[in-house]
């Protein structure tokens, strides 16, 4: 009778489960994948099937990833004649004061992934070949990063040499002698500074970290250092952008102590009241705030690709986070409450990621955000994102 009865169960929990919510079936989310199942490759905020409807796109000559890849084919980072700048101590300091190859490494490694984007959409495997020329130049040579600025530098690298080697190693089948070498790079000069989150820092700099060191994870198939990643994106995102839910004041991050009001407003520069999608670097600027935003959604999507559904955690918090920001960008006036009424503009090209989520995966109106995004296209690069109309507009 049990047995009976199960697929009976079974049958009427699902349809409960349908008439309970909004998003339609086919964008339904998938189940979280056990701890010890293999990852996902190419996975590292691009999977293969993105990587592919970018290409068809491309080829077919459809917009707008037509207009973005032509953008991208005529920067200097996609010159088969770029020559990368490599050093073995990248120094920098604040504001990248003293800059000893900080500049250099940023843009080589942005540089490696967009040739990298340029091999699979030409298969042309020159593209291909500069882009381990660039990863085989660093890791020959790189053996740290110092000064205070060294966490962020290391993130920002981080980030796009994990998404060039991820997507040359499972892309490529040409020679790459030196793949255990960038490994090891990666795994022993990266992922140390990173790993551990950036305390008090502002919130920007622990995501963009996590950005990479999930990147990094992927990449070298290290799970517990996945794990890691995700355990702290998930302390700092609640402590980064506001919901009332949280109660009278945001929390504190996982990793920062914070525990008067005092120490809230004053890490929330200066800012004593608080609503839905404020960010903890709203009164700072939002050129840093877009930095946060997008890098919490790169971590999310990562995620996403290895089948760990943190979009869902947070769909509200982040989705306000992006609402409340290209609201303002778009011309709405500021609240006399907000930031002693004025405001620091530049949020950046930065909401392709969350956009294609939760619009074209699951099918939330997000106007605002959508205008937002058509002014910023094709969204171009910058530190540690790039080329993201070309590999996420309407490409769920």
């Amino acid at each position: 009778m049990i047995r009976l009865l199960r697929p009976l169960l079974l049958s009427v929990s699902i349809l409960l489960i349908a008439a309970s919510t909004t998003v339609p079936v086919q964008a339904a989310e998938p189940p979280e994948r056990p701890n010890a199942a293999p990852f996902n490759h190419p996975g590292v905020l691009v999977s293969k099937g993105q990587l592919d409807h970018m290409r068809s796109q491309v080829l077919a000559g459809a917009q707008p990833q037509t207009a973005a890849y032509e953008a991208m084919k005529a920067s200097a980072s996609a010159s088969l004649d770029y020559t990368p700048k490599p050093r073995a101590i990248v120094e920098c300091g604040s504001n990248s004061i003293p800059n000893n190859g900080c500049t250099d490494e940023r843009n080589d490694a942005i540089a490696a992934y967009t040739h990298a984007l340029l091999w699979y959409v030409t298969k042309d495997d020159r593209y291909a070949k500069k882009a381990i020329q660039i990863m085989d130049a660093w890791s020959a040579v790189l053996t740290d990063h110092t000064n205070s600025n060294a966490p962020l530098q290391t993130g920002w690298s981080g980030a796009s040499f994990s998404r060039t080697g991820e997507l040359i190693k499972y892309t490529y089948s040409g020679p790459w002698a030196q793949r255990n070498r960038f490994e090891k790079m990666l795994r022993d000069v990266y992922l140390p500074e990173i790993r551990n989150g950036a305390g008090c820092k502002n919130g920007n700099w622990e995501l963009i970290m996590m950005d990479a060191a999930i990147g990094i994870a992927v990449f070298l198939d290290d799970r517990a250092a996945f794990d890691k990643a995700i355990g702290i994106w998930r302390g700092r995102v609640p402590g980064y952008v506001y919901q009332k839910s949280d109660g009278p004041l945001p929390k504190a991050p996982t990793t920062c102590s914070l525990d008067t009001r005092e120490e809230i407003v004053d890490y929330w520069q200066g800012q004593s009241t608080f609503s839905d999608g404020l960010s903890q670097e709203t009164c700072r600027d939002f050129g840093h705030t877009g930095w946060g935003l997008t890098a919490a959604a790169h971590v999310a999507e990562t995620a996403w690709h290895q089948g760990v559904n943190l979009y869902g955690e947070v769909r509200k918090r982040l989705t306000d986070g992006f609402y409340f920001h290209t609201r303002i960008e778009n011309g709405a006036p500021v609240p006399a409450d907000l930031c002693g009424g004025t405001v620091k503009k530049g949020l950046g090209a930065v909401t392709e990621v969350v956009y294609n989520h939760y619009h074209n995966r699951l099918g939330m109106p997000m106007p605002t955000t959508l205008r937002y995004t058509e002014g910023k296209r094709p969204a171009g690069s910058n530190y540690f994102y790039a080329w993201e109309t070309l590999t996420h507009a309407d490409n769920p």
